[in-house]
């Protein structure tokens, strides 16, 4: 797995929970740059995927197994976008600690991607 693409994404993720938990710590619903930021991190997390069934592909092995490592990969990618259907349906607060939850979610589900992986080394 590309160590630097999951450091990366997990970090974008943070970022997206501490700005959205900050709107909800004003008072405040996700707004249409929370959006920006979701796609923006939805699409690291496709280039993620795209890259783990290249690597897939290339004959390379996840330590802990193909099903596992592609049913988490799948999830990341899935992670963002339903948290930011449910924050538009949550007009208020909430909606943005969704995003938070959401978001934190899915950096740890970026640890666990490294360690399925066989801590980033392919082992």
């Amino acid at each position: 797995m590309l160590t630097p693409l999951t450091v990366a994404l997990g970090v974008a993720a943070l970022a997206l929970a501490a700005w959205c938990g900050w709107a909800a710590y004003r008072d405040q619903p996700t707004k249409d740059w929370h959006f920006i930021g979701m796609a923006v991190v939805t699409l690291l997390a496709l280039v993620q995927l795209v890259v783990g069934i290249v690597q897939l592909a290339r004959g390379e092995e996840p330590a802990d197994g193909k099903v596992i490592f592609l049913s988490y990969q799948i999830g990341v990618v899935a992670c963002v976008p339903v948290v930011g259907l449910i924050s538009l349906t949550e007009r208020t607060k909430w909606g943005s600690l969704t995003v938070v939850a959401g978001a934190v979610v899915l950096a740890v589900l970026q640890v666990r991607l490294h360690d399925i992986w066989g801590g980033g080394t392919g082992a």
